[in-house]
């Protein structure tokens, strides 16, 4: 049925005049990008045009939702070539590229140039560093930024009348971050099932409240001839999970979520999968509570012998 929808999807697309044949790049979306023991890892997306409107902080709650609508309004560039240091690649049907570059022992932060026909952007990429204590992976939604993701209505209305400017970010989630990533010396991640589109808006609105920065793993939420929405959030975030544990293997994680989405089920599998690797989990107890089921996975972490905190804040963490 999924299959059946996802060309109906492209096919209504088509006839619409959203066609991917005749599109010409005009913009390249750059995502940051990390870093795996040989390999720097390069990403983004080629669109026509970038698309993304200003925001003004006094602006109305209909234009914010006009401005988050149009997050979605993408003019994608399929099968286009993609170039950096002399590695090649092709844009896939929703025009996003990966690029596996050679790494040459450099750390920090590295801007990378991308080309698309003359279009040429530098795309980021974080390479931690060799002195790196531990690694964060983090969820977004209700444990980085309050958006009520427990509750479908609460996420939406919250996600399509805010704007980067209005969205609320935890003051506790900046200074535990802040702590954690040792003034970038700790690489840290982000993971979230919204999708893609939101790439930029997240990260806005991250740079206006102080979250350090790192790679994000997203969702892709858009239609093919192959894909209609597939995958659970459970799906995308341990499969992200083991993507950055393989990236970087020598170090261990500290996974940051919430009780809203099943995070601690999640965390549970990941540290099932990973033995010694999660050296800690922390859960924000979100406005709709803790229920048995959170309990019970936060005790089945605790009985592989890694140490749980949950709570409302992240102010009594403490450090194993």
């Amino acid at each position: 049925m999924k299959l059946l929808l996802a060309r109906v999807a492209v096919r209504i697309e088509r006839l619409l005049g959203r066609g991917r044949l005749a599109r010409q790049a005009g913009a390249i979306l750059p995502y940051v990008g990390y870093a795996t023991p040989g390999h720097i890892i390069v990403r983004g997306r080629v669109l026509t045009h970038q698309g993304v409107p200003k925001t003004r902080d006094d602006q109305s709650r209909l234009r914010n939702l006009w401005q988050m609508l149009h997050l979605f309004f993408t003019a994608e560039v399929a099968g286009v070539t993609v170039v950096a240091e002399g590695v090649t690649t092709v844009t896939d049907e929703e025009g996003y590229f990966t690029l596996s570059l050679p790494r040459d022992g450099q750390t920090g932060w590295r801007d990378v140039p991308v080309t698309v026909a003359d279009i040429t952007v530098a795309c980021p990429v974080m390479v931690p560093s060799a002195d790196a204590a531990f690694g964060v992976i983090s969820d977004i939604d209700d444990t980085m930024m309050q958006t009520g993701a427990y509750s479908l209505w609460r996420n939406v209305w919250t996600s399509l009348t805010g704007n980067a400017a209005t969205r609320v970010v935890f003051p506790d989630a900046v200074a535990l971050m802040t702590r954690l990533s040792d003034d970038g010396r700790n690489p840290v991640h982000y993971v979230s099932s919204s999708p893609w589109n939101f790439y930029g808006f997240l990260t806005d609105v991250f740079r206006r409240n102080g979250l350090p920065p790192g790679p994000m793993f997203l969702r892709d939420y858009g239609v093919s001839e192959s894909q209609f929405i597939t995958g659970t959030h459970g799906d995308h975030k341990g499969s992200a999970i083991d993507i950055i544990m393989a990236a970087l293997p020598d170090l261990s994680f500290v996974l940051i979520g919430d009780t809203g989405q099943h995070d601690a089920m999640v965390y549970l599998a990941a540290v099932q999968r990973h033995t010694g690797r999660v050296s800690q989990v922390v859960l924000r107890a979100t406005a709709d509570g803790v229920d048995n089921t959170d309990i019970a996975h936060a005790e089945a972490i605790r009985a592989l012998g890694v140490p749980v905190h949950i709570g409302p804040d992240y102010d009594a963490v403490v450090m194993a």
